[in-house]
């Protein structure tokens, strides 16, 4: 019989937030999952500012990730609650107008959410990921493409994060 006073903490949790989680966050998501590591410990899950529960994806996000192997089609989406930004280790927002949000809503997210573009080094932090809502292919595969540079640097930041086991 296990001893109760060492349970397993659960594994930590990153959470990509956008607005409706129909587009980015649930692209970044998707490319953060498929990029870890076969033995990494951390969750990926997204949400939305103004999400509306159980819509999927657009077709547009679902088409640019099946170009690079990644099936979208079972995402659905979730509205952002303060159980999961609780749950968070790490929260990363697709815009600074999203990262503004979450910190007006929940202040003590401050120490743990960041911007994703800062995790890539030849953009830093000055810039948001636009929303491709009701764009062509194209501009979901630029958008697909600004979120997978910065996923290797998300990467190198949730190995280095010294976090209890």
């Amino acid at each position: 019989m296990p001893d109760p006073s060492h349970t397993a903490l659960p594994a930590p949790l990153v959470l990509f937030v956008c607005t409706g989680n129909i587009c980015r966050s649930p692209m970044a998501e998707a490319l953060l999952r498929h990029n870890l590591p076969p033995d990494s410990r951390w969750r990926v899950q997204s949400a939305g500012l103004s999400a509306f529960p159980g819509d999927a994806a657009s077709e547009g996000a679902v088409q640019a990730l099946a170009e690079v192997g990644i099936d979208l089609r079972p995402h659905r989406s979730r509205p952002l609650t303060p159980e999961l930004v609780a749950a968070a280790q790490v929260i990363v927002a697709l815009t600074r107008d999203h990262r503004d949000e979450i910190l007006s809503l929940f202040p003590a997210a401050n120490q743990h959410a960041f911007l994703l573009r800062a995790f890539d080094p030849r953009i830093g932090d000055n810039k948001d990921i636009s929303d491709p809502i009701g764009g062509t292919l194209a501009v979901y595969r630029r958008c697909r493409d600004m979120i997978a540079a910065a996923i290797p640097g998300l990467i190198d930041f949730l190995t280095e994060l010294q976090l209890p086991r």
